[in-house]
């Protein structure tokens, strides 16, 4: 596998510049950004998990790093977080021309990303990936932050886990029903918002991450066709 570590170059953050990851495995398919929870860095073993799951399917990642993670502060202003996200996708299109590109992240990187993409900032990106798409605040069920997601252009994924506090399946089915069959929901069978899952009480013998990244590289094909 292809390994790079890279700086990724975003004027409006404090700090300026900012450590990312490319992983491109041997016969990659297509490259996905992926973005970072609000506690969770590129290093973070969740995102790890999810970008190794991915490249045994052909597809390769950049993982980046938002501005307040690398400085080690509050976050940043959400111009600043949208900004990260449409230069982590160029920094991706410099460094593999040849691959469809994806555009997504785990919880607050996913849904930075969904604003980027509704605010017409990743015009690149052939599709959205959302690793447990934070609907709404633990505990808070809600459906405003789902508000933008009929504006992105282009096919999208949700990968969510059927114990995500912070999603509640009832309202993340209604809010996507409508996006249909633009828009497609995955349920994660026990697994919750950092994935993980009820071994005993999973259905499927399947680890979450492989199935995520199965169900991932599935639909890829599909969009790509």
């Amino acid at each position: 596998m292809d390994i790079r570590t890279l700086r990724l170059s975003v004027p409006e953050g404090k700090p300026a510049q900012t450590d990312a990851l490319l992983w491109r495995p041997e016969g990659a398919q297509a490259l996905l950004t992926l973005g970072h929870g609000a506690g969770a860095g590129i290093l973070h073993p969740n995102q790890e998990a999810i970008a190794r799951a991915l490249a045994a399917q052909q597809i390769a990642t950049l993982r980046y790093q938002f501005p307040f993670m690398q400085r080690g502060g509050g976050r940043d202003k959400e111009s600043v977080s949208l900004a990260t996200v449409a230069a982590a996708l160029h920094l991706a299109a410099e460094q593999a021309p040849d691959l469809p590109l994806l555009a997504g992240g785990h919880s607050f990187g996913g849904r930075m990303t969904s604003l980027a993409a509704a605010a017409g900032l990743l015009p690149q990106a052939r599709g959205l990936v959302f690793f447990a798409f934070p609907l709404h605040a633990p505990g808070k069920p809600r459906t405003q932050r789902a508000a933008h997601l009929p504006d992105m252009p282009q096919p999208s994924l949700f990968l969510s886990g059927t114990r995500d506090k912070l999603a509640q399946a009832e309202l993340l089915r209604e809010v996507l029903a409508p996006l249909s069959p633009r828009a497609h929901l995955h349920w994660l069978d026990t697994a919750d918002h950092g994935y993980q899952t009820l071994k005993r009480s999973r259905a499927s013998e399947e680890d979450v991450f492989a199935e995520m990244a199965r169900v991932c590289a599935e639909w890829v094909k599909q969009i790509l066709r």
